[in-house]
């Protein structure tokens, strides 16, 4: 466990998520998941953690890791054609992972999804979280819309609203 690390996590409050995340920024969020995927096959499912919890954090839990538990928690990985997409905001590391269900990440490779998550996390550093997310939200859709492009046949399968734990 690294000591500057728990720290953050512990001085890292669901106020100041909250504060970052308005409910305005949640509906901009929530709008421009349902607005991307009417263009691609793919779902998107948003989710901001503001610290990990003490045994995670003693146990060194990278986010990475923390992402996939999350993805398989929310059920992202339960859709009908393996086209899930997490995207993971850990506010006490200021970090962003995307996750990809296999039916997404054997087209699309990792430093793509990475690009993403430092245009996300550059906007953070500079306090833009509605801008960040939503040009997160649109970087996703244009990977998907030009790897997997056509309207939503499948219906909704999962929320478009982020999620705030």
């Amino acid at each position: 466990m690294k000591f500057l690390r728990l720290l953050r996590h512990l001085a890292t409050t669901r106020w100041s998520t909250r504060r970052h995340f308005t409910p305005q920024v949640r509906q901009a969020i929530g709008q421009a998941v349902q607005e991307c995927e009417s263009r691609h096959e793919g779902e998107i499912r948003f989710v901001v953690e503001t610290a990990l919890d003490l045994p995670e954090l003693w146990h060194d839990l990278p986010p990475r890791q923390r992402a996939l538990q999350l993805f398989g928690l929310l059920g992202v990985w339960d859709t009908e054609h393996n086209n899930g997409v997490l995207i993971y905001v850990l506010m006490a590391d200021r970090v962003v992972e995307i996750v990809a269900d296999r039916g997404i990440a054997a087209r699309i490779a990792p430093a793509e999804w990475q690009a993403v998550c430092r245009q996300m996390e550059h906007h953070y550093r500079e306090g833009r979280f509605s801008e960040g997310s939503v040009v997160g939200v649109l970087g996703v859709g244009a990977l998907l819309g030009r790897h997997f492009p056509g309207s939503r046949g499948g219906g909704q399968e999962l929320p478009d609203q982020p999620v705030l734990l």
